[in-house]
């Protein structure tokens, strides 16, 4: 079963379903403490740093009770320990982790201001209950810890990031690792988390009850494509046909072709401006192609049902040609029951000023800007809540989403989201390749291979190039790549999820 992830309010929830059937919440934390204390001497003993001493920044709630045991354990584990602390609330919980950690034999400041160097600072400053702006005060706390030299590790959340979203709300810790108690927040894992998260483990203490829903699952990172039969041929692996490639912009539809091709589609057919016809021969004669000015209706039908899988939109255009060719090709593609369909780049321009209702085997893959146009709302209104953004996607159009960025989502009949991939692949033509790759993989096994899984493999092709460096990555690199993961399995992961 793939991990699980939770809106912030359902764990919340959840706690309170545990306590109130006689479990100790004091109890609850001092476990989490513990837990989090052997795997904070994991990480230690892993990293080239020599960790010895030890500044703990708790803040005035129950998440600096967590600070407060684990300071305690690592007292006793021989660790020269410091606290740095707001003044607390009132909460009886807080105040049982104080007595608990025997603060009087540690060496306890009011306020965060460290005048010595520490080899390790740990943020128990706020938990997953933060949802507002931090103040100038706490904003300034915030800075002081990301300047300071040393590991850096948050517990539960890195404070100043939203659980649910990923947003900063203002400022917020960069961790090294986040050691995050009971279950997956989203927000640790799209948007701006991944930023600021760094690597992730959870430490998962109390039963799963019944009640606790399920917000979204981690897509997997290995999977197994079917073997390949002795006895088939080019028929049997799909026809993809690639729609695409005004007169100005034909490098988009070549590498949706080639990508298609590298996914193992058996064969693939380009539709573009014929100026781009040499081109797309001389870098893959395997590649058919035709001329979008001199097709007839009739001619655009009959290549229609030829074909298992279409890609639409790549480098299209956004003038009066392109709306043309959008109104001509657009209905008879949405209506075409046995075809998988991928709408990308300026397709999505269009669907956003004609919009209609889309078939169910519809894939749709904006990044947050055409996200944006298609919702008529702002960019950073869908960055601000990413989740939000692409189930009011699918309720306004159907089909099946992809929303592109730092911790893609993905929205099936449930939403997934991608721990895979890297800041390398944030340059032109990697959602080209993506619309490539899914009808080429979707041509051949259909329903047996799920959009998140192709997304997957995706973001995987771009950490296999990623080993190398991420500068300089550059989209045409990706059809070795994406090669190599269709026929591994994606099992080339080194994701910050462990």
């Amino acid at each position: 079963m793939q991990q699980q992830v939770y809106h912030s309010r359902d764990i919340q929830a959840w706690e309170q379903r545990w306590f109130s059937a006689q479990n100790s919440a004091y109890g609850l934390m001092q476990q989490v403490a513990w837990c989090m204390t052997q795997q904070l001497e994991r990480i230690f003993s892993s990293s080239r740093l020599n960790i010895q001493k030890i500044a703990l920044w708790c803040g005035p709630g129950n998440n600096a009770g967590d600070g407060y045991c684990i300071a305690g354990f690592l007292k006793q584990r021989g660790y020269v320990v410091e606290i740095f602390a707001a003044q607390v609330g009132e909460s009886p919980v807080l105040n049982c982790a104080i007595e608990s950690a025997r603060l009087h034999e540690l060496l306890m400041h009011s306020g965060f201001q460290p005048q010595q160097q520490f080899d390790c600072h740990i943020d128990a400053l706020f938990g997953i209950g933060l949802n507002r702006a931090l103040d100038t005060q706490w904003q300034q706390v915030i800075h002081h810890f990301n300047n300071q030299s040393g590991l850096k590790i948050a517990i539960d959340l890195p404070s100043g990031l939203h659980a649910d979203t990923g947003q900063v709300l203002t400022c917020a810790i960069r961790a090294d690792w986040t050691l995050t108690a009971l279950g997956l927040k989203a927000g640790l894992l799209t948007g701006q988390g991944r930023e600021y998260a760094g690597q992730l483990r959870v430490i998962s203490l109390i039963p799963v009850d019944a009640e606790l829903k399920v917000l979204a699952r981690v897509s997997p990172v290995q999977m197994d494509l079917p073997v390949r039969q002795a006895t088939g041929h080019k028929g049997n692996y799909g026809h993809v046909l690639i729609v695409g490639g005004h007169a100005s912009m034909g490098g988009a539809a070549i590498l949706a072709a080639e990508s298609a091709f590298s996914a193992g589609a058996g064969k693939v057919t380009v539709v573009c401006h014929e100026k781009h016809h040499a081109a797309i021969l001389a870098r893959a004669p395997n590649i058919m192609i035709r001329d979008m000015n001199t097709m007839t209706t009739a001619d655009m039908q009959d290549l229609i049902r030829q074909a298992n899988a279409v890609s639409f939109g790549m480098g299209l255009g956004r003038d009066s040609w392109s709306e043309q060719q959008f109104l001509k090709w657009f209905p008879a593609l949405n209506a075409a029951q046995h075809v998988q369909l991928v709408l990308d780049a300026d397709a999505l321009w269009w669907l956003a000023l004609h919009p209609v209702r889309l078939k169910q085997q519809t894939y749709v893959t904006p990044h947050p800007g055409e996200a944006a146009k298609l919702l008529h709302i702002s960019v950073s209104e869908v960055e601000s809540d990413r989740i939000s953004a692409i189930h009011q996607l699918q309720q306004s159009y159907a089909g099946q989403w992809v929303l592109k960025g730092a911790g893609s989502l993905t929205l099936e009949d449930e939403l997934w989201i991608c721990t895979a991939g890297n800041a390398g692949m944030a340059t032109a033509g990697m959602g080209d390749v993506l619309a490539g790759m899914l009808a080429g993989l979707k041509a051949q096994f259909q329903d047996q291979i799920h959009l998140h899984e192709i997304v997957s493999l995706h973001a995987l092709a771009g950490d296999v190039l990623a080993r190398q460096g991420m500068r300089g990555l550059q989209a045409q690199q990706m059809i070795e790549a994406v090669y190599r993961v269709v026929n591994q399995g994606g099992d080339v992961h080194q994701g910050h999820l462990s």
